[in-house]
């Protein structure tokens, strides 16, 4: 048992045995250190005013990815190596690329977003030497500017792919077979870290059978992941959590494989991980992705814990459950496997026993024959919560009737719940659209969904059923999708 975690802040050793398990990356850098280039603006993920990168292990490999520092705990930083826009510029003030950049391009009015555009880009810069267009808008979909537009700061990302100073300048290319030799002395070690502050425990397992033998002990203890949704119960609902189990440096939750019968994602892989796997396979899950948050979010959260928390808006369960996914649960004595869409009991409640955790999800392997799509219905496109969400899975038979069905909403009961109905008036009917308008009669008779802010139960209903109209009319030869407008050269 140790009481400290470590973890590399720019270019110093950290040792952090002081803090509380609700403290937040951004709040150590601007109160603690004093690193004020970060800022805060919403306080909940969406803004990217606070952008950092965090570099982790990950096969072998150091990759650094943009996160959100207002709503990332620092219990969760343990073997990793932040770096805030501090850390760009050289120490004779010259500014880094992407810094001059954002200068030449006139990318800054305000300046308040400004070093969370530059950590993003920089993230950016390391990882794609080639952005296309679309890619730096992926890039920027997590932060937010009023003042000068997108236009110049895209302009800034092209301007500075062209320019790839030499590794002695950048100061994560010049140090980072330091950086990775002092990444894995830290993680050599296998010890649990239980750091205590004013009552409020951290606990930082070593590994897995640590956090099982932690949740035996602790049954009610919050287990964090990616802390995109239980960030938000810290800053925006002042919410206690205590004890805190953090599992995102457990490596044996970050794995991927595939093999005749599927791909099995450990609970603790990121979308950002599982989205070049889940798009080949099912190239609507990849669209899915692509909406849920910004870069950043997409870089912590995780899928485990989209289906953990059971929230009835998650994007990924009803996708999941379309495809007939499964997941399984482990605790210090046993482990069982259950189809994903049986955990799901009812609001708030799922079927996990004290002490237990999900440790992978299996998703079966594609039927080359069959249609998958996955539609998000929000106010606006990008980083915005589900109104509701409507995943179809369908098979036909050699006379084209409907052989296999299966269709899940999220956002239209207390859970993510299949069209049992729906699907029952679908089966063994010709894929036709008089088939199609007959069940959706029977929506009724599977979801009385409510009306919050997001959207009223009429519009929910309504919506459902258009969304089964959309998958017929794809299916049928009649694509839907959006086009993308690209301007021609002039």
């Amino acid at each position: 048992m140790t009481s400290a975690i470590r973890f590399i802040l720019n270019g110093d050793d950290i040792s952090l045995g002081d803090f509380s398990p609700t403290e937040t990356l951004l709040d150590y850098l601007r109160l603690r250190r004093r690193l004020t280039g970060s800022k805060e603006g919403c306080a909940e993920g969406d803004c990217g005013a606070c952008t950092v990168l965090v570099g982790r292990l990950i096969g072998g490999a150091l990759r650094y990815e943009s996160v959100n520092a207002c709503i990332r705990f620092l219990g969760s930083l343990h073997g990793t190596h932040v770096v805030t826009v501090e850390h760009l510029a050289g120490k004779d003030g010259k500014l880094h690329p992407v810094q001059q950049a954002m200068v030449d391009c006139h990318g800054s009015q305000c300046g308040f977003c400004t070093p969370g555009f530059v950590m993003s880009l920089y993230g950016l810069w390391m990882a794609n030497e080639e952005p296309s267009r679309a890619e730096i808008e992926i890039a920027l979909q997590g932060n937010l500017c009023r003042c000068t537009g997108y236009e110049p700061i895209v302009k800034a990302a092209e301007q500075v792919a062209t320019e790839r100073p030499s590794a002695l300048f950048d100061p994560i290319e010049r140090d980072r077979a330091e950086i990775m030799a002092k990444l894995w002395t830290i993680r050599a070690s296998s010890d649990t870290i239980t750091v205590e502050k004013d009552g409020k425990r951290a606990i930082i397992p070593g590994t897995l059978a640590g956090l099982a033998a932690t949740l035996e002990q602790e049954p009610s203890a919050t287990i964090i992941a990616g802390s995109t949704d239980v960030g938000l119960w810290v800053t925006k609902q002042m919410r206690p959590i205590n004890p805190v189990v953090f599992i995102n440096h457990l490596t044996d939750l970050q794995t991927i494989t595939e093999d005749e019968t599927g791909i099995t994602l450990g609970a603790g892989v990121t979308y950002a991980q599982a989205l070049s796997v889940l798009e080949f396979a099912y190239p609507a899950m990849g669209r899915l992705i692509d909406r849920i948050g910004g870069a950043q979010v997409r870089n912590m959260g995780t899928i485990g814990g989209n289906i953990a928390n059971g929230s009835p808006i998650g994007d990924m369960p009803p996708a999941l459950i379309a495809l007939g996914a499964s997941v399984t649960l482990r605790s210090a004595s046993s482990s069982r496997t259950l189809l994903l869409e049986d955990y799901f009991i009812e609001y708030g409640r799922q079927d996990r026993k004290p002490g237990e955790f999900v440790e992978k999800i299996f998703v079966p392997v594609r039927n080359e024959e069959a249609f998958f799509a996955a539609y998000k219905i929000t106010k606006r496109r990008d980083e915005d919560i589900s109104a509701l969400l409507g995943a179809f899975y369908l098979t036909l038979d050699a006379e084209g009737c409907v052989e296999t069905c299966r269709i899940a909403f999220g956002g239209m009961a207390g859970t993510p719940k299949r069209a049992t109905s729906v699907e029952a008036a679908l089966v063994g009917q010709p894929w036709s659209w008089n088939a199609v308008a007959a069940a959706q009669m029977s929506f009724a008779e599977d979801y009385q969904p409510l009306t919050d802010w997001r959207a009223t139960a009429e519009y929910r209903a309504i919506t459902a059923r258009n969304l089964l109209t959309r998958f017929f009319l794809e299916t049928a030869g009649q694509p839907q999708e959006l086009v993308r407008f690209e301007p021609e050269e002039a």
